[in-house]
């Protein structure tokens, strides 16, 4: 039998899709696990909804997701610009962990709350860096005695990213309150804005007078970044019930 040459074609089919806190990919937490208040669910495709296809899944704490960065360009990069490096210092794709891929496959270790087959079946995640509606091809447990190596070179990205501060107007923490999620959702804001979702490059920039939004479940999270010296902070301003003209 010929082996397959490098120009043969292979259809993916998506078992499930993602349904998740982030309405719009501005936000998504570069890495999964960054923002363990972020649920997902992912509900199977009904050809492959069969409760014995999840059968001793429950079992596992941790999953591999395998998905496509539906979102992104039909195009790949052989350069790319990490906000791990600024957002202006290129490396090849094949050593980042870009969307411009050449086949857009994604992987994302998520945890998993709960497995559910009453109707069909959806899984229950934490922690997920995923935005609503991504396309699933693929779900593997995880075994940490096999896959975690902490002796592992990390290149570029040899620790965690740094965090910022986040603070809140009276005026939000009020609306958070006043909400049957407020602490949850409180906590999700916090998580997120912590890692700054900004284009890296303004990361870099002494001064940003600009007002951001980002979508986080029901709302638009309006903040921007306090200039002042010291530690990074960001000021949650504003609550907004998201729109049509919300989302991109």
């Amino acid at each position: 039998m010929n082996p397959p040459t490098a120009d043969a074609t292979y259809t993916l089919t998506p078992i499930g899709i993602i349904t998740s806190d982030f309405p719009d990919k501005f936000g998504v937490p570069r890495q999964p696990g960054l923002a363990d208040e972020a649920t997902a669910r992912l509900v199977l495709a009904p050809a492959f909804a069969d409760p014995m296809a999840v059968r001793g899944l429950e079992g596992f704490s941790h999953l591999w997701l395998t998905f496509i960065f539906h979102l992104s360009p039909p195009r790949w990069k052989a350069l790319v610009r990490p906000p791990r490096l600024g957002g202006n210092a290129r490396i090849g794709v094949f050593a980042s962990r870009s969307t411009h891929r050449p086949n857009r496959l994604g992987q994302s270790l998520v945890e998993l709350v709960d497995v559910d087959t009453r109707d069909g079946v959806t899984l229950v995640l934490r922690g997920a860096d995923l935005v609503d509606g991504t396309p699933v091809v693929d779900i593997k447990p995880y075994l940490p005695w096999a896959e975690a190596r902490p002796e592992a070179r990390t290149g570029f990205a040899p620790d965690a990213p740094s965090t910022c501060q986040v603070e809140f107007t009276a005026d939000v923490e009020a609306a958070l309150a006043a909400r049957h999620d407020g602490g949850s959702l409180k906590r999700l804001i916090t998580q997120v804005l912590a890692q700054d979702p900004r284009p890296a490059y303004r990361g870099r920039a002494a001064q940003d007078e600009r007002h951001y939004g980002v979508l986080l479940r029901d709302v638009n999270v309006r903040f921007r970044r306090l200039n002042e010296q010291g530690a990074q902070r960001f000021r949650v301003d504003a609550l907004e019930p998201i729109t049509p003209s919300t989302l991109r």
